[in-house]
């Protein structure tokens, strides 16, 4: 498995919609962060077929230092939960691993 940087994705989306490097890394900035914000509002975002990202409350907890038992207090947070679509879990399960 091999990891893809956020400018090889600007790159190839630059390539595939033939437009300038720079107009395709602020388009995909922008989504970005219009992402973040809508999640950080506590919004539910839905991209059909593609999956679902959901803000999530995770309660305060006790956890456990495995290295020395000590106990300590995680504090409550907030998280995001991503939920494939269809489409995309089609795809990912017809891939060979």
């Amino acid at each position: 498995m091999s990891t893809m940087t956020k400018k090889e994705f600007t790159d190839r989306i630059a390539d595939r919609a033939q437009t300038t490097h720079s107009t395709a890394k602020a388009i995909i900035q922008c989504f970005l962060d219009q992402i973040v914000a809508e999640l950080a509002r506590g919004n539910r975002l839905e991209f059909r077929d593609f999956g679902v990202f959901e803000p999530r409350h995770r309660a305060p907890r006790t956890a456990q230092n495995p290295k020395t038992l000590e106990r300590v207090q995680v504090p409550a947070k907030r998280a995001v939960r991503f939920k494939m679509g269809r489409l995309m879990k089609q795809k990912l399960d017809s891939q060979p691993s």
